[in-house]
């Protein structure tokens, strides 16, 4: 049986392959961008914790087509952010990251992540950014291009990772050790079945939601 399901899965990695490396050109593509959309993705990964990733896309679109996504108020942000969970802290956690990234009405993000060093400022954001744990840092590092060696547990990753019996039962919850034991059994796993860890969380993303998304 597991073998029948590593052979389906290199079978659909064969299928989606070329669409997972568009999508991961893309993301290397957004560092090259200006600190505003850094920040941008920063507040998409807040946003997204148990809510639907089209609908946290969308409300970050519309907070910079109406100029507030650097500007606005938390009143003025808030209303946009009903359709994702716990929109009012989130409304919060939004406030509080611009603010700490921002200098003279600017937004200065990209000179304070040190890319040399991804898994040093995974831990920098968990420690600075309310809101941001490691599924969250690891998210927002992937859509700019630093992801190839972090894993973003999702719920359905997670669900992948028991489905090919990486991990026994799922977590109620991820602490730290937790996240990055869970972490290395997939780091392993893809060195096992010769499927990059970066591709892999797409595919297994892809696989649950029938997109690629981000």
């Amino acid at each position: 049986m597991y073998n029948n399901q590593i052979v389906q899965l290199k079978k659909l990695y064969s299928i989606k392959k070329s669409d997972i490396l568009k999508r991961l050109r893309y993301f290397k593509t957004t560092w090259a961008k200006s600190d505003n959309e850094i920040f941008s993705e920063l507040c998409y990964c807040i946003l997204t914790p148990q809510s639907k990733a089209e609908i946290c896309y969308e409300i970050i679109r519309k907070l910079k087509d109406n100029k507030l996504l650097f500007n606005g108020s938390i009143n003025e942000i808030r209303p946009y952010l009903k359709k994702a969970r716990f929109y009012n802290n989130k409304s919060e956690y939004i406030i509080r990251a611009r603010e700490f990234f921002k200098i003279n009405e600017s937004i200065y993000i990209k000179d304070k992540l040190n890319t040399k060093d991804i898994f040093f400022t995974r831990e920098w954001l968990i420690r600075n950014i309310k809101g941001i744990g490691f599924k969250e840092a690891s998210h927002f590092l992937r859509n700019i291009g630093f992801g190839e060696n972090l894993a973003i547990l999702d719920i359905h990753i997670l669900k992948n990772l028991m489905k090919f019996g990486i991990i026994e039962e799922l977590p109620k919850s991820l602490t730290k050790e937790k996240y990055l034991n869970t972490e290395n059994k997939l780091r392993e796993f893809s060195k096992k079945i010769k499927i990059p860890m970066s591709y892999l969380d797409l595919l297994f993303w892809s696989n649950e939601t029938g997109k690629i998304f981000k």
